[in-house]
């Protein structure tokens, strides 16, 4: 039996001698090979990850400078100008004596002159119904523009209200920028109104100053002429109803 089993274990290690594998079929794993590989593949993978957020940080920045240059789609400048552009005709239309100053020199060396006692009767009369015309056309005039300013607050207020909307959604620097102009602008229109509408009233109230000094004036000429006339006041019936 001995001999059996020594017979066996012999021929089962002649027969694993006897099989040959075939160099090409032995794999063989190199762990630091593999770790070398792995990292390097990594590295290659982190590059380009970079590389893909540096292109996106480029087109965003590309973006960014393409808002900033993008122009406001909305513009007030022609409603601003049509308001401008209608106070001054109110002013343009002022009666009598108007914005100019050889003309107030005229009518102050004329109709606003000192009374004096080469004057006609007449003449003083004429000149004293002047000065109220001209106060009358001064405080008309300051009612219009008055009015032309109050019709400008409607325009106004809606400019406003675009013009507020729009730099709040504003997506660039320019545009921003551009709707800040026109709020401006917008302000710069609302102090012109109200510089014309202080200076019409200024006109008419110094042409109201003017007529009661120029009526003073006169008053005393013709107390004068009264008082010195050669015949003095003499009492006389009257019939005053019929």
């Amino acid at each position: 039996m001995k001999r059996l089993g020594l017979f066996a274990a012999a021929g089962t290690i002649a027969l694993v001698l006897g099989v040959v594998v075939p160099a090409r079929a032995l794999i063989v794993f190199d762990p630091n090979n593999y770790v070398q590989n792995v990292l390097t593949a990594a590295r290659e993978l982190q590059q380009i990850n970079n590389q893909i957020t540096t292109l996106q940080n480029e087109a965003q920045m590309l973006i960014n400078q393409a808002r900033n240059l993008a122009s406001l789609p909305y513009s007030s400048l022609q409603q601003l100008q049509s308001s401008i552009q209608r106070t001054q005709q109110l002013l343009a239309q002022a009666q009598r004596i108007a914005y100019d100053v050889q003309q107030i020199d005229r009518a102050f060396s004329t109709s606003y002159a000192p009374a004096s006692g080469n004057q006609s009767n007449q003449l003083l009369i004429s000149n004293a119904q002047a000065r109220w015309q001209n106060s009358y056309a001064a405080t008309q005039d300051a009612l219009r523009v008055q009015a032309g300013i109050v019709g400008n607050l409607d325009t106004n207020r809606i400019q406003t209200s675009a013009l507020v909307t729009s730099s709040q959604v504003a997506s660039g620097a320019l545009q921003a920028t551009q709707a800040g102009n026109q709020i401006l602008a917008l302000n710069a229109q609302q102090l012109a109104d109200l510089t014309a509408v202080v200076t019409a009233e200024g006109r008419a109230q110094s042409l109201e100053a003017a007529q009661r000094a120029s009526a003073q004036d006169q008053g005393r000429e013709q107390l004068r002429r009264f008082l010195t006339s050669g015949q003095g006041y003499q009492s006389s019936n009257v019939q005053m109803f019929h």
